[in-house]
């Protein structure tokens, strides 16, 4: 599929009004999420030289360490801003992609991370494409991994900050119930899935039912509003946050209070 076919929002979202890579490397909150990530993906990854295909890996925050870990990482992205950014780093490869039509062969990666795909893809239909290639290209037993936006990430962030009243209670009752983000409160137009909803989609496309992880913990609304405000975050502070997210990220009844969900087709390691 070419990425032609990309909703233009989006595109439009991270070439122009959004800087995706700021964001992980210098804010805060973005920090927690790229932590939290790192570390569980390191959890899991084969021993390097892994084969790894980074899908909607965007300007290369992830695909940067994992090649500094001694893996082959090769990016696909429909952006070009975000590849022109991620090929500058000179440690991996990278091509213009859909995560719905991936130009890899079958079987080519022990690894395939959909790290923003599935919350960019806003009709499951799509979202099963994807999942279904990733198990294509992925070797029999390789790794997958993917990532998506907790269905009540929203409403937390905006309530923290005050911006959730009686006069817009029912429109965020309905993002609860169906998922559906129109793009109206800075982020583009998106997809949140719950966690049933994610296992189910993993089931539905051949892939088993993942593990699946609270990425940030129920505490990053904290950090977040600090950060919004223009107020620093002690260290202390982000530190007991980020013990936080450990402690629960396998506990169910705090799993949907995390941002970022994570799943996961390996079993724990030993």
């Amino acid at each position: 599929m070419p990425t032609n076919d990309v909703p233009p929002d989006i595109i439009d979202y991270y070439a122009r009004s959004y800087d995706e890579d700021a964001r992980l490397r210098q804010q805060v909150h973005g920090r927690l999420e790229f932590l939290r990530t790192q570390e569980l993906l390191r959890r899991y990854l084969p021993p390097s030289p892994a084969r790894v295909l980074d899908v909607g890996g965007g300007t290369g925050v992830h695909a940067e360490w994992l090649a500094a870990d001694g893996h082959r990482v090769h990016l696909v992205d429909p952006v070009a801003r975000h590849r022109e950014q991620a090929a500058a780093l000179g440690t991996f490869t990278v091509s213009d992609g859909d995560a719905r039509a991936l130009d890899a062969a079958d079987h080519g990666y022990d690894v395939v991370l959909l790290l923003g795909p599935l919350y960019h893809l806003t009709r499951r239909a799509d979202r099963l494409r994807a999942l279904d290639e990733a198990r294509r290209v992925v070797r029999p037993g390789g790794l997958v991994v993917t990532a998506a936006i907790s269905r009540h990430a929203a409403l937390l962030d905006l309530a923290v900050q005050g911006q959730v009243n009686p006069g817009n209670e029912a429109r965020y009752a309905q993002g609860i119930s169906d998922g559906a983000y129109d793009g109206s409160n800075g982020f583009t137009t998106a997809y949140f899935h719950t966690v049933a909803e994610l296992r189910q989609e993993w089931a539905d496309s051949g892939l088993g039912q993942p593990q699946v992880f609270g990425v940030e913990g129920p505490l990053w609304p904290t950090v977040r509003h600090l950060t919004a405000s223009g107020l620093p975050v002690p260290a202390a502070l982000f530190d007991s946050v980020l013990s936080a997210a450990r402690i629960v990220e396998r506990d169910p009844d705090l799993l949907a209070a995390s941002s970022h969900l994570l799943a996961v087709n390996s079993p724990a390691p030993s």
